[in-house]
């Protein structure tokens, strides 16, 4: 794009309005923030013109770190482009940052669908993606091939928005991994609630066939608060009970600077020893500290 370089001020500039990427203040951030105030901005904003202000398209993080930095002068580049192409542009910009969440992926795969969808690239509305299904759309292809994924996991990424936000905070966080999270996508508002109770009360998340499970329940109208606390209170295969103690308690054994690991391989050692005096094989006890 050949624009020239405007200074503007930074009062003059807002936020793209309902844009999918997450701005936080954190160490990233604020490195952006001390190499701003060492060096000024090396990248210029781009931006687009909306009534008496400057709605940005590229460069959310700088604004913000600049703002921090208490600069009162940025320098912009500001293009011509109407809301379709202004959000297909902001998604692309922002697509190659490193550890993009689930959720920002999400509704970025969302804004980017509809705009296109606007600009007549998609025949028909997004339809639930299943193993099989054959699309009538190339959109979703158009992207995929873009961003080297495929047309399904595209269709699976915009179907996350369903989620509500205490679950895709969940998701965000590798609570809730992203194919159980799929599933859950297809409960509505109030299954999702009564799902986000049990958890939190149960302090366990839905494997990948329990969700595939909630989800037929749901879709079979059996779908109750009992049903799902009886789903989640059931042990995985993979889980077994742990055994929890407190440093506090080991403290007294160990020299100061011990480490919790250097703990377990001593126990673990002596337990050994143990249960080799009393003639027992190792293979008869099942203790995990």
């Amino acid at each position: 794009m050949n624009y020239n370089v405007e200074f503007v001020s930074v009062d003059k500039l807002v936020s793209f309005p309902n844009h999918p990427y997450k701005v936080d203040i954190n160490e990233d951030l604020r490195n952006l923030q001390h190499s701003i105030e060492e060096r000024g901005i090396d990248e210029p904003l781009i931006v687009r013109r909306s009534n008496d202000k400057l709605q940005i398209i590229s460069g959310h993080r700088r604004y913000l770190a600049s703002k921090l930095a208490n600069l009162q002068i940025i320098p912009v580049r500001i293009v011509d482009l109407d809301d379709d192409q202004a959000a297909i542009m902001l998604v692309d910009s922002n697509l190659h940052r490193r550890n993009l969440l689930h959720s920002e992926l999400a509704f970025a795969y969302k804004m980017k669908y509809e705009a296109l969808k606007h600009q007549g690239k998609v025949k028909d509305d997004l339809t639930s993606c299943q193993i099989g299904t054959k699309y009538k759309t190339d959109t979703a292809a158009h992207i995929a091939k873009q961003e080297g994924t495929s047309r399904r996991q595209i269709y699976r990424y915009i179907h996350l928005t369903n989620l509500n936000k205490e679950l895709l905070d969940y998701l965000d966080q590798g609570r809730i991994s992203f194919n159980p999270a799929v599933e859950l996508s297809y409960l509505d508002s109030k299954q999702q609630n009564i799902l986000l109770d049990a958890i939190n009360d149960l302090d366990a998340t839905p494997s990948f066939s329990q969700a595939q499970y909630l989800r037929k329940l749901a879709k079979e109208e059996k779908y109750t608060e009992d049903a799902v606390y009886d789903v989640l209170g059931e042990l995985k295969p993979n889980q077994k009970e742990k055994l929890k103690i407190d440093m506090e308690e080991l403290s007294d054994y160990f020299s100061r600077g011990t480490t919790p690991n250097e703990m377990k391989k001593i126990i673990f050692e002596l337990l050994n020893k143990y249960y080799l005096e009393q003639d027992f094989k190792k293979d008869d006890i099942d203790l995990k500290i």
